[in-house]
């Protein structure tokens, strides 16, 4: 049975993998054939090749200097909602962000089998 500090475990994975930008990290939380929905109007990135690939774009890339901390977490049988809030450089716009964003990550056998992400996110002082 999943637990709460399972579910914290592998949010502390994501967390890290975000935070030293390292997507072989971050696929090591997902099944083989997980799906991550960036948006959730868009079709999925599906499996850990495609969240490879899109996390070295989106976040190695893409990103930099990136913080993250969790805000509350709540798991409802193999569900689980985490809200957490970020700050990072966004390279592509030269912009520095803070975003806010709720998950919600369905389970199996301790490992994320699909990530729904809805977020907002808003510019603040201190690029670079």
């Amino acid at each position: 049975m999943l637990t709460k500090q399972d579910v914290r475990e592998v949010i502390d994975v994501y967390i890290k993998a975000w935070e030293t930008q390292d997507p072989d990290l971050i696929v090591t939380i997902f099944t083989p054939d997980a799906t991550y929905h960036e948006r959730v109007m868009d079709a999925p990135i599906p499996g850990r090749e495609a969240i490879w690939r899109y996390w070295q774009s989106k976040v190695v890339k893409a990103q930099a200097d990136i913080s993250c901390r969790l805000l509350s977490l709540y798991l409802d049988g193999d569900t689980a909602i985490a809200e957490w809030e970020a700050e990072f450089d966004d390279m592509t716009q030269g912009v520095r962000k803070r975003m806010q964003e709720i998950a919600v990550l369905t389970f199996e056998e301790g490992l994320i089998s699909s990530l729904r992400e809805y977020w907002a996110s808003e510019l603040i002082e201190g690029f670079g």
